[in-house]
C-alpha cells in the first residue's frame, strides 16, 4: 500500500509546523483551547442535529454527554494548564550535589485520535484537548458510522484550525487508519473503540514503536448488595443504562443482585423506565436508537437468551430496541461472554458477597464497576478485591465526566489515561533534567578509585 500524496503532505506539513515551535508556548495552547470552546458553541446547534441524524440523540442527552462534557474539559484545563507547564522541581541525591532536578513536560509532536461512533463528538474532541494542551499537532479520524457527525466536525476544524496543525481525514476506517499508520511515524496514537480493533491498533503502531491510548470496554458489573437504597439505584442505573440506548463503553453490562433484593429491584427498575421514557419508549423524544442494522441485529439476538422480564419489543426499521430487563441467564450464556452494548440487561443473583469477586472474573477486567451499597465495610471489600478500569459506588458513568480523576482501562478494557491533568500528561513527555553547579567538582566519581573513594560513595550512597 502506498501512502497518498495527500496524507504525505499533510504530515509534512504538520511535521514543519510543529518542529517550528510554534505549538509550545503556553498563549499559543491558551488560545487554540479558547478557539476551540467557541467553535464548540458555533457550531452547537449544528452538532446537535448531527447526533440526532446519526443516534436519535435528545439534545438534552446530546448536550449533556457530549457538547456540556467537552466544555468541561476545555474549562477545567484552561484553569490549570499553566500550573501543568511549571516544570516540577523534585529532589537530587546527596552524591549528585551541587545539583537542581526538574521535571519537565515535552510536547510529544504528531499525534493521531481515532474516534468511535458510540459518542462522536466527546471521544474525537476531548482527546484533543489534552493533545492541544500538550502543545501537539493532530490528525482526528472520526468514524464512518455516523457520517453526520463526522462531517461537523470535520467542517468545525476546518473553519477555526490550519490544517498544518489540526486536521480531520475521512472514509473507511479499515482503509484510512492503515494507510496512515503503516507509513506514518506518529509520537502518539489514541484509540476508542472495541477490543478486536485495539489490537490492530497495537500492532500497527509496533511497526514504528509508536506508543498508544487505548480505551476498548468489556463486561461491566453492577454490583447491588442487601443494603442499597433500591429506588435511587434503579433511577441511577436506568439512566446509565438507557441512555444512548446502552451504546456507552461504561454502561452497566449486567446486574448482579442479593437474591433477596431481585424482584424488588425489577419492580424499582420497570417504575424508573416508565418514569423516564412513558409506557412506550418507542415514542419518547428521549430514546435513543441503534446506530446501524448491523448494531440492531447483534443485540437483538441476546433477546432469545434467558427470560425477558420487562421490554423486548423491536422495530426492526427504526433500529429500536426496548429497554429490556433478562432474568434467568447463566455465565455461559452467551449473553454473559459478550459486552452488549445495547439496551439489554441481563440480571444475576449472589447469596454471599465472597462470591463476587469470582463472578465478575469471568470475564476480562471491566473497563468500569459499578456498586450500590451503604455498607462502608462491603465497599471497602469490593474496591479492594475487583481489578477495573474506574468506577463509581452508589452511582454510575458520572465518574466519565470527573476532570479530575483518570479514566482509562485495565488489561482487556485498555491501558492509559486522560481527562484534566491525566490527557496533559498522555500527550506530553516527562522530561528529568539534573543541572549541576561548576562551582564544585566533587572528586570522588572519578577513577582511579581508591579505598578513601570507595569509602565516600559508600557513605554517600548508602
Amino acid at each position: 500500500m502506498v501512502a497518498s500524496s495527500t496524507y504525505s503532505a499533510l504530515f509534512a506539513a504538520q511535521k514543519q509546523f510543529f518542529e517550528s515551535g510554534a505549538t509550545r508556548s503556553y498563549s499559543f495552547r491558551k488560545k487554540q483551547l479558547k478557539k476551540l470552546k467557541r467553535a464548540v458553541e458555533v457550531y452547537e446547534d449544528q452538532i446537535t442535529q448531527a447526533l440526532y441524524d446519526d443516534l436519535h440523540k435528545a439534545s438534552a442527552e446530546a448536550y449533556a454527554t457530549e457538547i456540556g462534557f467537552l466544555h468541561e474539559e476545555i474549562n477545567y484545563t484552561l484553569d490549570h494548564l499553566k500550573e501543568w507547564m511549571k516544570p516540577g522541581k523534585v529532589r537530587s541525591p546527596l552524591v549528585a550535589q551541587p545539583s537542581t532536578s526538574r521535571i519537565y513536560r515535552d510536547p510529544l509532536g504528531l499525534t493521531l485520535i481515532i474516534a468511535p461512533w458510540n459518542y462522536p463528538f466527546q471521544f474525537l474532541f476531548s482527546p484533543l484537548v489534552g493533545a492541544i494542551a500538550g502543545g501537539n499537532c493532530a490528525i482526528l479520524k472520526p468514524s464512518e458510522e455516523v457520517p453526520h457527525t463526522a462531517a461537523v466536525a470535520e467542517a468545525l476544524v476546518k473553519e477555526f484550525f490550519p490544517e498544518e496543525y489540526i486536521a480531520v481525514v475521512q472514509g473507511q476506517g479499515h482503509v484510512v487508519v492503515p494507510e496512515l499508520m503503516d507509513h506514518f511515524a506518529f509520537d502518539h496514537v489514541f484509540f476508542t473503540g472495541s477490543v478486536p480493533v485495539g489490537k490492530i491498533i497495537m500492532a500497527a503502531a509496533a511497526k514504528h514503536l509508536t506508543p498508544v491510548t487505548l480505551e476498548l470496554g468489556g463486561k461491566s458489573p453492577c454490583i447491588i448488595d442487601k443494603t442499597a437504597d433500591l429506588e435511587k439505584s434503579a433511577n441511577r442505573i436506568t439512566w446509565g443504562k438507557f441512555v444512548n440506548a446502552g451504546q456507552t463503553c461504561v454502561a452497566p453490562d449486567y446486574i448482579l443482585i442479593h437474591h433477596s433484593r431481585k424482584d424488588e429491584f425489577i419492580r424499582h427498575m420497570a417504575q424508573s423506565i416508565r418514569k423516564f421514557y412513558g409506557d412506550d419508549p418507542a415514542v419518547s423524544p428521549d430514546y435513543p436508537r441503534m446506530v446501524n442494522r448491523k448494531r440492531f441485529d447483534a443485540v437483538s439476538k441476546y433477546l432469545g437468551q434467558g427470560r425477558i422480564v420487562l421490554g423486548g419489543q423491536v422495530r426492526e426499521e427504526e433500529k429500536y430496541i426496548a429497554p429490556t430487563l433478562i432474568d434467568e441467564v447463566t455465565l455461559d450464556d452467551p449473553i454473559m461472554q459478550e459486552e452488549i452494548f445495547g439496551p439489554v440487561l441481563p440480571i444475576l443473583t449472589f447469596d454471599k458477597l465472597s462470591e463476587v469477586p469470582a463472578i465478575v472474573g469471568q470475564n476480562p477486567y471491566p473497563l468500569a464497576l459499578y456498586f450500590f451499597s451503604d455498607d462502608k465495610k462491603n465497599q471497602e471489600y469490593i474496591l479492594n478485591t475487583i481489578r477495573f478500569g474506574g468506577g463509581c459506588i452508589n452511582d454510575v458513568l458520572m465518574h466519565l465526566g470527573n476532570p479530575s480523576i483518570p479514566f482509562g482501562g485495565i488489561g482487556t478494557s485498555g491501558f492509559g489515561a486522560y481527562h484534566g491533568k491525566y490527557s496533559f500528561d498522555t500527550f506530553t513527555h516527562a522530561k528529568g533534567v539534573l543541572k549541576t553547579s561548576t562551582l564544585l567538582d566533587i572528586p570522588f566519581r572519578y577513577p582511579p578509585y581508591t579505598e578513601k573513594k570507595e569509602k565516600y560513595l559508600k557513605m554517600f550512597m548508602k
